[in-house]
This record gives structure tokens, sequence and C-alpha cells, in this order.
């Protein structure tokens, strides 16, 4: 049996968590440090990964970077990486938790709003899968890629989501796209599909009483996502707990 005892640890791993200064981010970078990941927090808002990063430190003794990158500049990734690497070790996880939404009816959608969310939630998600894949096949090290997508990435809404379905469920596919190009390398690649999460960026709509209520009525359990719902499923997916797991969009 105790072949079965670590199969969560996640000592000896270094993670780069990207949105890491964000709700859901510096969930996941807490959860992967509490396991025994050697994390680094990085976002576009320096300081507030440093935060984050001190933080985790703090209460958990893990060793920690705060770092800024532009996770649309592939340049800023390839620092990233390499910064980290040069502190902490080689890469062998990647959280990304970068992303945003606009709402605009579809009719109504301006070409600087679809490219902002598209950007984002797409087109970053990609270059952070690449730099952090490059490391690895570099280094030899086998790895875990995984994104934070959304039910929406294979729903529709009656709301103005154009581009945020559009990207997401593009997000889903390149999940399993990056999967089969990379199984030989032992690369992971998987998502984690929540529906509407507790964080700043939805807090207009779970504040509204009859948005929320249409909400919950709908999620078989009752209520909406907390960041720390998806903590239990970002330390499986960076583990040996899911080294036959690949290619998958868990809702």
């Amino acid at each position: 049996m105790r072949r079965f005892e670590d199969l969560f640890d996640l000592r000896g791993r270094v993670a780069v968590v990207a949105g890491g200064g964000g709700a859901i981010g510096s969930a996941l970078a807490e959860g992967l440090a509490a396991y025994g990941a050697s994390v680094a927090v990085a976002d576009w808002n320096e300081e507030a990964a440093a935060r984050v990063a001190q933080c985790i430190a703090e209460a958990t003794g893990a060793r920690t970077l705060g770092l800024r990158v532009d996770a649309n500049d592939p340049d800023s990734v390839a620092a990233l990486v390499a910064h980290t690497e040069a502190q902490l070790g080689a890469v062998s996880v990647l959280a990304n938790a970068v992303g945003t939404h606009i709402e605009q009816p579809a009719q109504d959608v301006t070409p600087e709003a679809w490219d902002k969310v598209v950007d984002l939630n797409l087109r970053a998600a990609f270059f952070l899968s690449q730099g952090a894949a490059r490391a690895m096949i570099a280094s030899q090290t086998p790895g875990s890629v995984l994104h934070i997508t959304s039910v929406r990435s294979g729903l529709g809404i009656p709301r103005g989501y154009a581009a945020y379905v559009a990207s997401k469920g593009g997000l889903a596919l390149l999940i399993k796209q990056l999967a089969t190009e990379w199984a030989p390398y032992q690369i992971r690649v998987n998502g984690i599909a929540p529906t509407f999460t507790r964080t700043p960026l939805v807090a207009d709509y779970l504040n509204d009483p009859q948005f929320y209520g249409d909400l919950v009525r709908r999620i078989p359990l009752g209520r909406v996502c907390e960041t720390a719902d998806l903590v239990g499923t970002a330390v499986y997916l960076a583990s040996n707990a899911s080294s036959f797991v690949t290619g998958q969009n868990i809702f």
C-alpha cells in the first residue's frame, strides 16, 4: 500500500502559476505549494505577484518567486521560465489562470473587445504552454500543463459571450492537440472547466439576486464554484496521481 502514499506529493517539483496574482491563480499557487512544490507566481501586475509569493512563503515555507510576465509575448514568457529555472530549478508544472471576459451582444462585439478576450484566453494560453514545454523538453523533465478553461468551452449561454466561448472552446481543443503532440516527451496537458467562480471578475453577476438565483438552480450542487474548489483538481493534475491522464477538460 505504501506505493500510493506519495501520489499527490509535489516535493521537488517547480511550478509556474501564470495569472498568479488573481483570485484563482493565487489559490492554485497556494495549493501547489502546500503539497510541496516550489512556485513562481507570475502576473502582469508584478506587485500582486510578489505579494502572493511572499504570503505563500510565509504560510507554507515553500520557495517562491513573484515575477512579471506578459503572457502574450513569447519573449516575456521565455524570460519568466528562464528566471524560474535559474532560481528554483527545472520547471515541471505550468498552471495557467490568465483570462478575461467582456460582455457584449454578438451583434455588437467590437474588434477591440474580441481581440482582447481571445488574446488573453487563447493566444496567451498557447505561448505559456509553448514556453513551458520548450523548457521541459530541453531539460528532459516530464511535466504537467494545466489551464483554467470554463464550462462555456462546450456550452452556449444566452448572454453576450461570443468572444469568451470561442476562446474557451478553442482552448479545450488546443489542450487535446498539445497533449497529443507532447505525449512523446511525457508532458501532459489538461484543463479545469469551472462554472461561475466567485472572483472579482464576476462579482457584479453574483451580486445580482435574479442572476444568482437562476444560476444556482441549474447547478446540481446548488452553489457557485469557490476558488478553493479548483485546488484539489489542480494538485491532482500536477501530481503523479494523474500520470495517465492527458488531453482532458474536467468540468
